[in-house]
């Protein structure tokens, strides 16, 4: 008998596969991992927002004028993410207003405005030494509890995503440490300088999602890594901890791309790898894990790759959340003489920064700052020529050119039927167009036209249900009325009826009585008895 989809990606070994499309890109990644980590002096202010992650914004549990400690919790997100977000060192909260947060789109959020105090003291800790043991629910709860999402870039609640991989019953786990785009080192560099907290943060993981195996998957020319990896691996003694080494290509580091190079298994679309049994975590995700599990710190700052030709001496550093990028770039000896634009992440998935004054988030792995050589001059876009080149290099196995066709028509509800929800945004398409059609930018803006189509719809379907609500409201008022007006006729009537009949007999009797004569009884009235009619006689 065939065995199963869900039996082929548990039978699946070290052989490796491929992903469709793709690109062989230049890392320039060499440079910035020269230079060991180092943690990036404290700002006087740090903006932390509230939205920093996969959601909606997170609501304020502390007030303007509050003295909080490094690691307290200053905001929660609502259900069902039920997570937290907490200070970047102890200061005082100065403000709680909306401010520039770095958002594809420039929107303002709402941040926790703090001074530091120079002191950078923690809260009390809560670490769980004894995690070996603990019940994987109290596990899970830690992670909600402690802030972490994915470090990757979609920040997604790892807490939250745990737990559906235990509901679901998953068999393995993947930290994902292919990082495949130009110029971002920073899970490189996590992985030379911190390998033992990747490797425990693997173990907690499978503990929590009850998995029964985990790889870690790097690129194949990261030698360093993999010798700090598996020397850490071969430390720690789990038989169950793995490390296979993939293929250099643009974008394997995308969930379903390693998924399917790793296990030769396509996640169905509309579905999550939860349902082929796959857990998949960035590297940075499962260190955090551990950081929170053996030493019971909360998510509060992350490495970012401060590179480009833009910046003097590009180089990782450990940042804490709020810290204004412009923080960042001083540490690196500041700008060069022709630097023209921030791009937040990389040069194919990152977005344009207004300013440097922007605070570094969760999802901010990369801070690229570009030069006027590196920004390639705007060409006009030109019709398209039907040469498949983008469909041939999609990694999402979708159809670019019709999907383009159909956005710019108005046709949303084609584009969805098409697969637009796939597209990953990986600019694999724009990077091969002969003609400069910006096809992530309209994908971009038909996902965001799907979105509030939805909205518009939901709303619709919600008044829809409001109207029928109120109409059978309205309609069972009016049978009550209805049924209560009857009930009365029928009394009324029934009262009536009664009147007429007690009228009636009056009218008899008064008709009887007028015509009888002084003394004449009525034969037809009974007599009552003389109460001496039945004594006996003396």
């Amino acid at each position: 008998m065939q065995a199963s989809r869900y039996e082929q990606a548990k039978l699946a070994g070290e052989k490796l596969h491929h992903f469709h499309g793709g690109l062989r890109l230049r890392h320039n990644k060499k440079i910035a991992c020269q230079t060991p980590l180092e943690l990036a002096p404290l700002p006087p202010r740090l903006s932390i927002p509230l939205l920093q992650h996969a959601g909606s914004e997170a609501t304020p549990l502390v007030q303007v004028g509050q003295h909080v400690l490094k690691g307290a919790p200053i905001a929660h997100y609502p259900p069902p993410d039920r997570g937290l977000v907490h200070a970047s060192t102890s200061g005082t909260v100065t403000a709680i207003s909306r401010q520039a947060i770095s958002h594809p789109a420039g929107l303002q959020g709402l941040c926790v405005i703090l001074k530091p105090d120079g002191l950078d003291q923690w809260m009390p800790l809560q670490p769980r030494p004894d995690w070996p043991s603990t019940a994987p629910q109290e596990l899970r709860e830690a992670i909600h509890a402690c802030g972490i999402v994915g470090l990757g870039g979609a920040v997604f609640p790892t807490g939250r995503k745990v737990d559906e991989a235990s509901e679901r019953g998953i068999h393995t786990l993947i930290l994902n440490g292919a990082e495949c785009e130009p110029y971002i080192s920073c899970d490189e560099m996590l992985m030379r300088e911190q390998p033992g907290k990747i490797v425990s943060g693997a173990a907690i993981l499978l503990r929590a999602s009850g998995a029964s195996r985990a790889i870690i998957a790097i690129e194949d020319q990261m030698g360093a890594v993999f010798t700090a990896l598996q020397t850490a691996i071969d430390a720690a003694g789990d038989p169950r901890i793995k490390l296979v080494k993939v293929t250099t290509i643009y974008p394997e580091g995308g969930e379903r791309q390693l998924i399917q190079v790793l296990t030769g298994l396509e996640v169905p679309i509309g579905q999550r790898p939860t349902d082929l049994g796959l857990l998949c975590q960035n590297v940075a995700t499962a260190t955090a894990v551990a950081d929170a599990i053996l030493q019971g710190k909360p998510l509060v700052e992350r490495i970012v790759t401060v590179t480009g030709n833009g910046v003097q001496r590009p180089r990782n550093v450990i940042a804490a959340f709020g810290t204004p990028f412009a923080s960042l770039v001083d540490m690196c000896g500041g700008y060069s003489e022709d630097a023209a634009r921030l791009v937040l992440g990389g040069p194919m998935m990152g977005y344009a920064l207004s300013s440097d004054q922007n605070p570094v988030i969760k999802a901010a792995n990369c801070l690229l700052v570009l030069t006027h050589d590196d920004i390639r001059p705007a060409q006009p876009e030109m019709p398209c020529i039907n040469c498949g080149e983008c469909a041939r290099v999609c990694p999402a196995v979708l159809l670019p050119q019709q999907l383009h066709w159909q956005i710019r028509n108005g046709l949303l509800d084609d584009a969805s039927g098409y697969g637009l929800r796939e597209c990953i945004e990986c600019g694999c398409c724009d990077y091969v167009c002969p003609s400069h059609i910006p096809l992530v930018e309209w994908f971009r803006f038909g996902k965001s036209e799907l979105r509030g189509l939805a909205q518009e719809r939901q709303q619709a379907a919600s008044a829809k249900s409001r109207f029928e609500a109120r109409e059978q409201r309205l309609l069972r008022i009016k049978q009550e009325r209805s049924q209560r007006m009857e009930e009365k006729k029928r009394a009324l009537k029934s009262s009536a009826d009664k009147q007429s009949k007690i009228a009636a007999a009056l009218s008899r009797a008064q008709a009887r009585a007028a015509s009888r004569e002084p003394g004449q009884t009525d034969a037809a009235s009974p007599q009552k008895p003389d109460k001496d009619d039945h004594e006996p006689q003396v």
